[in-house]
């Protein structure tokens, strides 16, 4: 499974189990400052100055670094699957949304307006 667990004990362990901790909070404050809106709360009446917006950025930062805690939990996709579920799925999605971005932009001009006019 992990060669540290075995190779490292006591607090050389504990050193490292606290590096991946802080790295992942640090990860959460940067993510919930940058894309998620940092203290306000996103919901338009929803008081965001003082505490509140304390209380919204903790929020965020604890549901993110949550959200990243459980990723070992999760079941481990094998290769081929990834790799089968990337060609099937995500690139004909992917052709699609092409396609109808391209039709968008020639039908409706003034909806997509196009950098090149």
């Amino acid at each position: 499974m992990a060669g540290f667990h075995t190779e490292y004990s006591s607090m050389r362990f504990a050193c490292i189990q606290m590096a991946e901790y802080i790295n992942m909070i640090t990860v959460a404050v940067l993510g919930t400052s940058l894309f998620l809106g940092g203290w306000h709360a996103g919901v338009p009446g929803l008081p965001s100055e003082g505490l509140a917006g304390f209380v919204w950025w903790g929020a965020k930062v604890f549901a993110s670094s949550s959200s990243s805690s459980g990723c070992g939990d999760a079941a481990r996709v094998r290769y081929d699957q990834l790799m089968a579920f990337g060609w099937k799925v995500l690139v004909p999605v992917a052709a699609v949304w092409i396609l109808a971005t391209a039709a968008g932009v020639a039908l409706f001009p003034g909806v997509f307006p196009v950098a090149s006019r």
